[in-house]
């Protein structure tokens, strides 16, 4: 196979969480721009939706879905409708998360639970449930979004850390188990990217200066910076590759 081939994802179904806009929105498209059919969940995404139409626009499939990651009986109800209406995924993308920024003496038990139920647990259930098919049949890609804060404890996110620290452990954990039986475990970790997540941030001048002097790149990351890096993970390409964090952060944890 020539090696630009194996970058081509034509004739693949990847799953998208977390599709409407940011980091996931760039990564359904970049997915769709490889070959693939993209299927894209978020907690709500309108038929017609601009990533559905981007999607069409390139030639490729898209199927959209609405779930509630805080909820588990959403998530479950979920997932069966997706079995019922797709035979093969191929490519599972992790990336549905949420943040509550305040100081741990005032983080509250709601906003604990939240995080930790929308960025870990909703996602250890959906990977074992689409996981356990690719392990079946001997194939797949899964990749999750972790973090700086996989690597780091930041400030005023203490359930965003723990989340994304445990994101690190687990895709460890599901490579160590599936990498023998042809499922491929890994994750990306984005920096200081210009998304909603990131806003408070960046409006504040102080810690704005503070952050892009640290980055060596010396600008705050782009969506679009996600496209190769996820077409990598999920392609033939990156076949011996398991349980790794690929940092997308302009080098901030270089420095």
């Amino acid at each position: 196979m020539n090696t630009l081939d194996q970058f081509k994802l034509n004739g693949k179904v990847a799953l998208v969480t977390g599709c409407k806009r940011g980091i996931g929105k760039a990564m359904a498209i970049g997915l769709a721009e490889a070959g693939a059919d993209i299927i894209g969940v978020s907690a709500t995404l309108e038929p017609g939706s601009s990533v559905e139409k981007e999607i069409s626009a390139l030639g490729r499939k898209f199927k959209g879905y609405t779930c509630d990651f805080a909820d588990r009986k959403s998530l479950y109800a979920f997932i069966a409708q997706l079995k019922k209406d797709f035979a093969r995924i191929d490519i599972l993308v992790n990336n549905a998360g949420t943040i509550r920024r305040q100081p741990a003496a005032e983080h509250s038990d709601e906003d604990w639970d939240k995080v930790i139920e929308v960025n870990l647990n909703s996602q250890f259930v959906l990977t074992r449930e689409i996981g356990k098919e690719m392990v079946a049949r001997g194939s797949g890609k899964i990749i999750f979004t972790a973090s700086l804060l996989t690597f780091q404890g930041g400030v005023t996110v203490p359930g965003y850390a723990a989340s994304k620290g445990a994101i690190g452990s687990l895709v460890k954990a599901f490579a160590n188990e599936w990498a023998g039986k042809g499922v491929n475990v890994n994750a990306v970790a984005p920096g200081y990217i210009d998304t909603d997540n990131t806003e408070a941030l960046r409006n504040d001048p102080v810690r704005s200066q503070q952050i892009l002097a640290r980055i060596p790149a010396g600008r705050w990351g782009k969506v679009e910076d996600f496209k190769g890096p996820v077409i990598f993970l999920a392609s033939d390409a990156a076949a011996y590759i398991h349980g790794a964090i690929l940092l997308v952060d302009g080098g901030w944890m270089a420095r």
